[in-house]
C-alpha cells in the first residue's frame, strides 16, 4: 500500500508539472482523507506520551510577513473558534483524484513529531494539568504511564482514543504553563516538546497553539514534500477532534479556498532540467551533469530554495518599488532608495558562489539518524556574477560615516528584510569592509534578477552561507541586535552538536548560525579512461579513471588544490584546476572547476568508487567522514565526496 501511495503521488506529479493550474481543480474533503487515516492508523498508534508542562511557553507568536494570505488565514485561529482545512491537491481526472486521495490518507496515517526515538521519552505531566480538557463524554481512557517506544503492541486505535471539542483544544495554548494542543485532520496532538525543535522556528508553529494546523500547512507546504511532518506527529497523539468540529474546519477551508487566491497561483515557470525537492514552496537542485557544465550557472538552472510564494510585483509597484536604509536606531534616520536611484551610483559586479547551507544533507541521513530538511544531493549550489551597488555605499549615502565608530557604540548588526516576511542579518565589519564585495543587487548574469532569484532587489553576501544573501529585500537597518526570526535565531541555520536530538535541552541565543561558508567539492563526472575491450578485468585490479568537479571555500579563501582518490584513500592524485583558480588573493567568492586522471581500484561489486577532497589556502581539508559533524538539521556537510561508478 505504500509504494503503491508513493507511485501515485509520483504519477500525480508529473502529470500536474506542466499545468499547475490544475491544482486547484478539485479540493478533497479531509474528512474523507480521515476515514483512511482512521483505518490505516488501527492498531499503530503509539502509548500515549505525556508532556513535561513545568517549564513556561511563549504563545501566540506574530508572524513576520507581507503575504496577507497568512492574515486571512490566522484569523480563523481564535479560542474555541473552528479552523480552516484541507489540503489542495487537484486534478480533473477521478484516477488522478483517487491517487492523490489515497496518497495524502497514507501521508496522514504515517506520522511522528520527535527529531529522534531518545526525543520521545518525556516526563509525566503535573497532576493540576492533566484534565485542562476532558475527554468527551464516551471516550475511553488512556493509558495512564508513558511509552518508551514508538509504536506498542497493544497501543490503542485511532477510534479508542479520547474524544475532543475544538473549545478543549484551545484551553491547551501553551499559556500559564499549559501544554501546546494542535489539531489535523481529525487528530489531536501534544507538541509541547517539539516547540524548541521544530524546523522552521518555535515563532511559527506557535501560530497553531490550540488550534488546527490546516491553515498554516496550506501555506507552508514544505510540510507536504514528505512523510517526515506526520511520521513525527505520530508520536504525539493525545486523542481526537470531535467530527463536528472537524466538519466545521472542512466546510471553512474548502470555502477559502474556492474564494481565496492561491498564493503559489502565479509561481514562475522553472526549467524542467531542475530535480525538483517540492514544488510549494519551490526547491530544486542542479542536475549533476549540469553543475560543472558552465562555470557560471545560467540563471533558469541556478538552483532554487524557497520559504514562501515568491512575491509578484505589477507594473505600477515595480516602478514605486523603494527600499528603505534605516538607520534610525542610529540617530540618522531612513533614507528610501528606488532602483533608479541605485543604478545612478557606481555599479559594480561580483562573481559569487551561492550554496544552501543544507547542500548534501542526505549524506547525512545516509551516515546517522535522519536529519529535518530538504534531502539535498550536491547540487543546491551555482554561480552568477550579480551587479549592483556596494552595500558600504548605500549605507554611508543613509549617514553610516564611520562603521568603525558605529560599532564600537553596539551597533554590530546590519538586518535585511524580505518581501516574503524572512529577514536575515550579517555584521558591520562584513557590510562596510571595501574587500568584503557585499552588494545590492539588481542585475543577475547581465540581466534584470528573475523573479525566483530575488527580483527586483537582492543581497548578495560573498562567502557567506546562501541564507544571508536576502532576497527580494525592502529594508536594511543598523542595529545592535541580530535580525529577529528563526532564519536568523532560531534552529534552522544553527548546528548543534552531534550528541543533541533535542533543542529544548541547549541554549540557541548562546549558538551562533551560519555565516561563512566552510570548504567543499564535489565529482560531477566519472570514466574509466582505458577499459576498451579488455573482458579480463576483474575485482581488485586497477583502472585509470577520469573525473570532473567543483570546489569552493567560503570567506574568500582561495582553493589551493583538490586531492582525488580511488582507493579509499590510499593514495591521492592532485587535480587540474581548470576555471576559477586565478581569483583575487582572500577574495575567491567563486568555485574551481577541476579535472583528475587518476588510478582506481575495481571493487567487489564491479564498481570503482571515487572520493575528493578540496585544500584552501588556510590548508584546511574537508573531513573524511561526516559523522562527528552530524547535527538535527543537517548543516554544513562537507566530508570527502564520493561516487560510484560501475565498470565490469
Amino acid at each position: 500500500f505504500f509504494s503503491h501511495c508513493l507511485r501515485s503521488l509520483g504519477s500525480l506529479r508529473s502529470y500536474l508539472a506542466d499545468d499547475r493550474s490544475k491544482l486547484r481543480a478539485m479540493v478533497i474533503p479531509s474528512t474523507a482523507l480521515r476515514r483512511c487515516a482512521a483505518t490505516s492508523l488501527r492498531g499503530r498508534l503509539p502509548r500515549r506520551l505525556n508532556t513535561d508542562t513545568s517549564r513556561p511557553h511563549n504563545h501566540r507568536a506574530t508572524i513576520v510577513g507581507a503575504y496577507s494570505y497568512a492574515s486571512q488565514t490566522s484569523s480563523f485561529h481564535s479560542g474555541g473558534t473552528s479552523h480552516p482545512s484541507g489540503s489542495a491537491i487537484a486534478d480533473s481526472a477521478s484516477a488522478y483524484q483517487t491517487a492523490a486521495a489515497a496518497a495524502m490518507a497514507l501521508i496522514a496515517a504515517s506520522g511522528g513529531l520527535v527529531l529522534s526515538s531518545s526525543s520521545a521519552t518525556r516526563n509525566e505531566a503535573p497532576d493540576a494539568h492533566q484534565n485542562l480538557a476532558e475527554p468527551h463524554p464516551g471516550a475511553h481512557p488512556m493509558p495512564s504511564k508513558a511509552g518508551t517506544d514508538n509504536i506498542c503492541d497493544g497501543a490503542p486505535s485511532l477510534e479508542e482514543m479520547p474524544v475532543y471539542r475544538s473549545t478543549q483544544v484551545a484551553k491547551n495554548d501553551g499559556s500559564d504553563g499549559r501544554p501546546i494542543w494542535m489539531s489535523y485532520g481529525g487528530v489531536v496532538y501534544d507538541v509541547t516538546g517539539f516547540i524548541a525543535n521544530h524546523p522552521g522556528g518555535s515563532e511559527k508553529i506557535l501560530l497553531a497553539s490550540g488550534g488546527a494546523l490546516e491553515p498554516w500547512w496550506y501555506l507552508y507546504r514544505q510540510h507536504f514534500a514528505s512523510d517526515l511532518p506526520m511520521r513525527m506527529l505520530e508520536k504525539m497523539i493525545v486523542g481526537r477532534l470531535d467530527e463536528r468540529d472537524q466538519a466545521t474546519i472542512d466546510d471553512q477551508m474548502e470555502k477559502e479556498a474556492e474564494k481565496e487566491e492561491d498564493p503559489y497561483d502565479r509561481e514562475p515557470t522553472r526549467h524542467p532540467r531542475l530535480k525538483v525537492h517540492s514544488e510549494q514552496p519551490m526547491n530544486a537542485e542542479v542536475p549533476q551533469d549540469a553543475i560543472t557544465a558552465s562555470y557560471i550557472t545560467p540563471a533558469e538552472l541556478f538552483y532554487i530554495r524557497h520559504h514562501h510564494p515568491v512575491p509578484l510585483l505589477d507594473e505600477d509597484e515595480i516602478e514605486t518599488y523603494t527600499v528603505d536604509i534605516d538607520l534610525s536606531a542610529y540617530g540618522k534616520g531612513t533614507l528610501e532608495l528606488s532602483l533608479e536611484d541605485l543604478k545612478k551610483m557606481d555599479k559594480e559586479e561580483i562573481t559569487t558562489t551561492l550554496q544552501c547551507s543544507g547542500n548534501r544533507r542526505s549524506g547525512f541521513n545516509e551516515a546517522g539518524d535522519r536529519t529535518s530538511g530538504t534531502t539535498w544531493g550536491q547540487g543546491a549550489i551555482s554561480t552568477a556574477k550579480w551587479g549592483g551597488v556596494r552595500l558600504k555605499d548605500v549605507l554611508k549615502l543613509a549617514g553610516l560615516d564611520d562603521p568603525i565608530k558605529a560599532e564600537e557604540e553596539g551597533y554590530e548588526n546590519v538586518c535585511f528584510e524580505s518581501l516574503d516576511g524572512m529577514s536575515a542579518s550579517i555584521g558591520i565589519e562584513k557590510a562596510c569592509n571595501p574587500y568584503g564585495d557585499a552588494i545590492l543587487a539588481y542585475e543577475m548574469n547581465g540581466e534584470p534578477i528573475p523573479r525566483d532569484h530575488g527580483f527586483p532587489l537582492r543581497v548578495i553576501v560573498p562567502g557567506y552561507s546562501a541564507v544571508r544573501n536576502v532576497k527580494w529585500v525592502s529594508r536594511i537597518a543598523l542595529s545592535k541586535e541580530e535580525a529577529e526570526g528563526p532564519w536568523q535565531r532560531g534552529l534552522n541555520y544553527k548546528m548543534l552538536p552531534p550528541a543533541v536530538r533535542d533543542a529544548g535541552t541547549v541554549d540557541l541565543t548562546k549558538m551562533p548560525s551560519m555565516m561563512e561558508a566552510s570548504l567543499y567539492s564535489g565529482i560531477t563526472e566519472v570514466g574509466p579512461s582505458d577499459l576498451g575491450e579488455d573482458a579480463s578485468l576483474k575485482p581488485g585490479d586497477k583502472v585509470m579513471a577520469k573525473a570532473k568537479g567543483w570546489a569552493w571555500a567560503g570567506g574568500g579563501r582561495n582553493v589551493v588544490r583538490v586531492d582525488v582518490t580511488g582507493d579509499g584513500g590510499k593514495t591521492w592524485s592532485t587535480a587540474n584546476i581548470t576555471e576559477g583558480g586565478d581569483q583575487k588573493f582572500g577574495r575567491a567568492w567563486a568555485w574551481v572547476f577541476w579535472t583528475c586522471d587518476l588510478p582506481a581500484v575495481i571493487g567487489e561489486d564491479g564498481k570503482i568508487e571515487l572520493a575528493s577532497k578540496a585544500v584552501d589556502f588556510a590548508f584546511n581539508h574537508q573531513p573524511e567522514s561526516c559523522a562527528h559533524a552530524w547535527n538535527v538539521r543537517g548543516l554544513g556537510n562537507n566530508e570527502w565526496f564520493r561516487t560510484s561508478t560501475p565498470v565490469l
